[in-house]
């Protein structure tokens, strides 16, 4: 039972979790939990808005995201796979913490 829950609290420590918003500004604070089969996109109208999610890995394409997003005509889009890595800022610090701590944690109770 303690390995079972262990290894939840493992995979909820290492769900991907993306930027969610659409703005104009590039700045975003929502943050989403995604799927173990999504990547976060960070896709970028030119002269526009910018659009941060959680989208399915087979989706990033640009054919896939044009009928996705059929409204914007001409776009640049970016996919990763780490978390918060769809963010308008180059480095997110809270990340590294939060992965240590559920490792440590994880770690911690496989040994009561």
């Amino acid at each position: 039972m303690k390995r079972c829950l262990g290894l939840l609290l493992l995979l909820l420590w290492s769900a991907l979790r993306c930027y969610k918003c659409s703005d104009y500004t590039g700045r975003c604070e929502k943050v989403q939990d995604c799927t173990y089969e999504d990547s976060c996109l960070t896709l970028s109208e030119k002269g526009g808005k910018t659009i941060r999610q959680c989208i399915r890995y087979t989706d990033c394409d640009i054919s896939r995201l044009g009928l996705m997003f059929p409204s914007i005509s001409s776009f640049t889009y970016r996919c990763c796979s780490s978390n918060l890595c769809n963010s308008s800022n180059a480095v997110t610090t809270t990340t590294p913490i939060l992965a240590l701590l559920g490792s440590l944690l994880t770690v911690w109770w496989s040994w009561m």
